[in-house]
């Protein structure tokens, strides 16, 4: 679990004093176009002079190897030895991609995470998850590699049109089904009408912490926060085979919660009751993803490839009760899609 954790107004300060110290040789600073404009003004005041910016495409699109390979090309041309710092500002796409980018460069170089979004500062850029998309499969490559720190400014969220702050409150609900009922419950009537985000970063980092330090691999109780995930990667993955149907992640995984909430309700770990609050409160912040029945089928096989899986069976988080989650859950190809069919029916 990493010691160098700064929310609120000490986040950028501590930046500074991190890129200040001595060891550090050279300074890099991924972007991509929208946090150039909108979010590096933050930053540039903690940044050493003869930083180096590198630009990629923002988008889920292009957390690819050919993205990495063109960061992997700055850095050669540039010189960078292995004392030199990545700083990743951006959402969930800047931080994981460039997290591994700088895992892989010269077997491992120091990495910064500085995220943007909600959904990167309450879950992407904490616990030490690195990866990049392949052959269209979600983080289907990727090291765990804990930052030198994470550095989480809730005044970037300021920078957010309303869809992709809500992207990330997707994630902060899935925290508390899996380990957390009394914050459900306080919270499912306040929604996204948050006035200040900072004691719920930090509420919703601390719960994930937690699960972390108990389990740094993913062999076992970390596995709690794929809840939604293995529908809503799966749901995620088809659309982006879609030209113009692309969603966000947390839009995805909005539509897993009430899928795998369905598939706890079916397996008997989840009482009807439950089912119709977890649903009521996820319809009243999120519009419900499009598709059509006769993609369910097609839709479920994305889960073949969930990293959860074991041999032939797929393994899903499901909820034993609101604030209770269990996983290495089975579940068939066939009940993915009859989750599916029931979303599809909401």
């Amino acid at each position: 679990m990493n010691e160098n954790l700064f929310i609120g107004s000490e986040a950028l300060p501590g930046l500074g004093t991190l890129l200040s110290r001595p060891a550090v040789s050279q300074v890099f600073v991924l972007l991509d176009a929208n946090t150039a404009r909108c979010c590096l003004p933050l930053v540039e005041g903690q940044l050493p002079a003869g930083y180096t910016p590198i630009e990629i495409s923002p988008g889920e699109e292009f957390k690819t190897l050919a993205t990495c390979e063109a960061v992997w090309s700055s850095l050669t041309e540039a010189q960078a030895d292995r004392y030199a710092v990545l700083v990743n500002v951006g959402g969930g796409v800047v931080t994981d991609l460039g997290g591994f980018c700088a895992a892989l460069y010269k077997r491992g170089i120091a990495f910064v995470q500085v995220p943007t979004t909600l959904l990167a500062q309450v879950d992407a850029s904490v616990g030490g998850k690195t990866g990049v998309d392949f052959l269209g499969f979600k983080n289907q490559l990727g090291v765990f590699q804990e930052p030198l720190a994470v550095c989480i400014e809730p005044r970037f969220l300021q920078t957010l049109d309303p869809r992709q702050l809500k992207s990330g409150y997707a994630e902060v609900i899935k925290h508390w089904l899996i380990a957390d009922a009394e914050a459900f419950a306080r919270n499912r009537s306040i929604g996204v009408m948050v006035d200040d985000w900072t004691p719920l970063i930090r509420e919703s980092v601390a719960l994930k912490q937690r699960i972390v330090a108990q389990d740094p691999l993913e062999s076992g109780p970390r596995k709690l926060l794929n809840f939604g995930h293995t529908v809503g990667h799966a749901l995620e993955s088809y659309l982006l085979t879609q030209p113009g149907r692309e969603i966000l992640h947390g839009e995805a995984v909005a539509a897993g919660l009430v899928c795998e909430a369905w598939l706890s309700h079916h397996k008997g770990l989840l009482s009807a009751q439950e089912l119709d609050q977890i649903e009521t409160f996820v319809f009243s912040v999120f519009e419900k993803v499009q598709f059509v029945t006769l993609e369910t089928e097609a839709i479920a096989d994305f889960a073949r490839q969930d990293k959860k899986n074991a041999a032939n069976s797929i393994n899903c988080t499901l909820l034993e009760g609101i604030g209770r989650g269990v996983y290495n859950q089975p579940v068939t190809l066939e009940e993915i899609a009859a989750s599916l069919r029931y979303y599809h029916r909401l």
